[in-house]
């Protein structure tokens, strides 16, 4: 079976309009949405044949013979197989779906051999670009598909409720999908669903005074302008391996959580949700009171290291806040806009940690880090899943 879902006859007819149009070509199923518009002909050809098989109409020499363009152009946008209605159901209602309807093999053991369809695969996620990031997902296939959660309902109870083993949660949260429209999935699904979201202009508006307030502080206490300065950019320097740290060893606790529901939701309210709809854009910076809880240690930290001068803690302190906002500010430009040349090859660096490789390219202001303690992410031929 092929590493993409399969999908039905049902589902392929139920997407002919101009907002989501699948066609197929034999067994295979192409989303020509974004083509619609671009066709030579007309994107109405598209939709006369919309949830159709358009072998023959792409073959015919009197309405239109298509080139190898064409064909290369679909393949482009293959999402997945056809399968009958009765095995989708047969698999639905089996306590082993994957033994009627193989799941794409997993990060764990799966074997590294080219495919068949030509199309390469990172094992661990499923994709194979970051253009993957962004293309929508069909919560009800996926769900069919994977058994994992439903994108529809409120996320948080299906994890805790779920009854997952470690290995198929993080099997399944590494491998990312995309809410409808970009929109946020549901999370509590009542009235705290506003705390889980956070636009990104909050995180300046919400730190910047704090700092400024911090550092005004600080330089009553010290002799100079530049002994304040020393000491700031001390903490800024100190944050670029705060970052790396928490980013390694704390929001990527994948080794070392514990088998059990508390862990699993836990790790999936700090950093988890972010690999499974890595472009929500709410919840793509840190919302001000769960960052006050990380950051009170290092407060303390901060003035147990410089405990001989109280204004020198304050000023380390406010140094390595500077860098959180800078950290959280490049990160979700790093998802959501288009950014100088530096900043373009950052952003290649970032997201390949999302769609090729989650263990390793930690760093997300710099790659610096992670050349020191070798988890630099170098992505070079893709890893490949099989098709049969």
């Amino acid at each position: 079976m092929a590493s993409l879902p399969n999908i039905s006859v049902a589902d392929v007819q139920s997407h002919t309009t101009a907002k989501s149009c699948y066609v197929t070509i034999g067994k295979k199923v192409y989303d020509v949405t974004d083509f619609i518009d671009d066709h030579p002909g007309g994107g109405d050809l598209i939709l006369d044949h919309a949830g159709t098989d358009v072998s023959a109409i792409m073959a015919d020499e009197i309405s239109h013979e298509h080139t190898e363009v064409a064909y290369e152009i679909l393949e482009d946008n293959l999402i997945g197989y056809l399968v009958t209605e009765s095995v989708i159901n047969a698999a639905t209602n089996s306590d082993h779906p994957d033994g009627i309807v193989p799941l794409p093999p997993s990060a764990n053991g799966a074997k590294e051999l080219s495919d068949a369809e030509g199309r390469t695969v990172y094992q661990a996620t499923g994709l194979s670009c970051a253009e993957d990031l962004s293309k929508e997902t069909d919560p009800s296939q996926d769900y069919k598909t994977h058994k994992f959660l439903d994108l529809n309902k409120p996320l948080l109870m299906q994890v805790w409720n779920g009854g997952f083993s470690r290995e198929f949660y993080l099997e399944q949260v590494h491998r990312p999908r995309h809410y409808k429209g970009g929109d946020s999935a549901p999370l509590f699904g009542n009235f705290l669903e506003p705390l889980s979201k956070t636009a990104w202009y909050i995180i300046p508006m919400v730190w910047l005074p704090c700092i400024a307030y911090g550092t005004y502080i600080a330089s009553q206490g010290l002799s100079s302008k530049t002994e304040v300065a020393s000491y700031w950019i001390l903490g800024l320097g100190l944050w670029t391996l705060v970052e790396y740290g928490l980013h390694r060893f704390l929001f990527h606790l994948d080794d070392y959580l514990p088998d059990n529901r508390v862990g699993i939701t836990l790790h999936f309210l700090m950093h988890g949700i972010h690999h499974y709809l890595p472009m929500d854009k709410y919840r793509l910076v840190m919302p001000p009171t769960l960052f006050v809880i990380l950051a009170t240690p290092f407060w303390y930290l901060a003035h147990a290291v410089f405990s001989y001068n109280w204004y020198a803690a304050v000023a380390v302190f406010c140094g390595g806040i500077f860098g959180y906002v800078c950290y959280d500010l490049t990160h979700y430009f790093l998802h959501h806009r288009n950014l100088p040349a530096y900043y373009r090859e950052l952003k290649k660096y970032h997201l390949a940690h999302h769609f090729a490789d989650y263990q390793n390219g930690f760093g997300v202001t710099s790659p610096f880090w992670d050349r020191v303690f070798g988890t630099e992410l170098l992505t070079k031929q893709p890893k490949v899943l099989k098709t049969s």
